[in-house]
């Protein structure tokens, strides 16, 4: 393989490996009623079926980080990816719901070690001024893997709740193996930025604010896509009246567009603008959240053809953010702890974010008795991840004149 073409065979074989992680993660609540039915568990064990997840999945990812900057990690990468891949194989086998819950318990580890580490390999290989886009295409994957999850959950489980994990971890295995003809870039091979002990150290990560500006945005935004992903399909049945069918359905395949287009779009931007200024992806996403705060209040509180607009256009500026966001993740930090760097990201977006919003929501639910009530909940973090990520432009690392140079030469030639 050339060395041009090798950058784009490992981000094609990362972004695949994340679209059928995510499969994987969301068959599971299109079959919850039938592995209820079978295992004669209450609602609340049937949820720490993804409590368990989250918490191994949390806690895993600090240590994956911290021995990715340490070793090779590419190995880390299949391992991880074998580890979740295998896992859930053994699907076909388990018979009890302590088999199960350590099933899951095995993935959340499998997938914090393929997840951590991705988006470090991404930026080691594509300078600053790529990785919106590239980090966009990554993380396309998690949308369209979510919606086809619940699709590929739904359809298959005529087959039995089994058969589409089955089904969705065989691939995995396969592109974990392909991941031994790709070569692994250097740590920190694409950086054009100055190393410093802010964005070099683990001691000065804590005073980074470009990192903690972004990653406290991420988190409040991951908290607001966290409870509407779980809670809008039962809005949609329990306030407007749809079938479950229906519900899933059109959810799902809003979810599918916009994560293609939104997320493509928004690192694309981000990286337009990066040559006029330098806190890009700070701005875009802000503008994205910004605009987004309407949208979704309209999809709450809308009613008849007027609210599928406004569901899609939430969701649409929401996913927008995606590649940006993580773009500024990465660029704050330099390659020596890139992978340390987005371990304590995971743990953060998740702790504050997808792991405690549908919780919340759910409670705020039951205590007014109103699910619209409760979806003001992620419409008000919308409103912090604004706030922050304005404060946080003016920390945005500075791309050096030739990283400029070269951003405006690629519009040059693509005008």
């Amino acid at each position: 393989m050339s060395p041009r073409l090798r950058p784009y065979a490992l981000l094609a074989l990362l972004t695949a490996l994340n679209f059928f992680n995510y499969i994987d993660r969301y068959v599971l609540p299109a079959v919850q009623e039938m592995i209820k039915k079978e295992f004669h568990v209450n609602d609340r064990e049937l949820g720490w079926l993804t409590g368990a997840f989250f918490v191994c999945y949390m806690l895993a990812a600090p240590i994956v980080g911290y021995l990715a900057d340490r070793m090779q990690r590419r190995i880390i990468v299949i391992a991880g990816a074998l580890l979740w891949s295998g896992a859930t194989l053994l699907t076909a086998i388990t018979y009890t719901y302590n088999e199960l819950l350590l099933r899951h318990v095995l993935v959340g580890i499998g997938e914090a070690s393929f997840v951590t580490v991705a988006p470090a390999l991404i930026a080691d290989s594509f300078p600053e001024y790529k990785r919106g886009r590239m980090m966009a295409i990554f993380y396309m994957a998690i949308p369209m893997g979510t919606a086809l999850g619940l699709m590929l959950g739904g359809v298959l489980s005529r087959y039995g709740w089994r058969t589409p994990f089955l089904v969705g971890a065989v691939p995995g295995v396969v592109l974990a193996l392909l991941m031994l003809l790709v070569p692994e870039p250097p740590r920190g091979a694409a950086d054009m930025m100055e190393d410093s002990e802010e964005r070099g150290t683990l001691r000065g990560l804590f005073s980074n604010k470009a990192y903690w500006t972004a990653t406290l945005g991420m988190a409040f935004m991951t908290f607001a896509i966290g409870a509407l992903s779980v809670w809008m399909p039962t809005f949609l049945v329990r306030v407007r009246g749809m079938s479950v069918m229906k519900a899933s359905v059109i959810f799902g395949a809003f979810t599918l567009v916009t994560g293609f287009g939104a997320t493509l779009f928004g690192g694309w931007l981000g990286d337009r603008l990066l040559r006029r200024t330098h806190a890009a992806y700070y701005l875009v996403s802000a503008a994205g959240l910004a605009l987004g705060i309407p949208a979704m209040i309209g999809a709450i509180y809308l009613t008849g053809s007027a609210m599928y607009p406004a569901i899609f256009l939430a969701e649409f500026l929401l996913l927008a953010n995606t590649g940006p966001l993580n773009a500024a993740v990465v660029n704050a930090v330099s390659g020596k702890i890139r992978a340390s760097a987005v371990a304590i990201n995971l743990l953060v977006i998740h702790l504050l974010g997808d792991a405690t919003s549908p919780v919340l929501v759910g409670m705020i639910s039951d205590k007014t008795g109103s699910l619209q009530t409760a979806f003001l909940a992620p419409a008000a973090a919308i409103g912090l991840a604004v706030a922050v990520l304005l404060a946080g432009a003016k920390f945005a690392p500075r791309l050096p004149q030739a990283a400029r140079d070269k951003l405006a030469e690629e519009e040059g030639a693509s005008a």
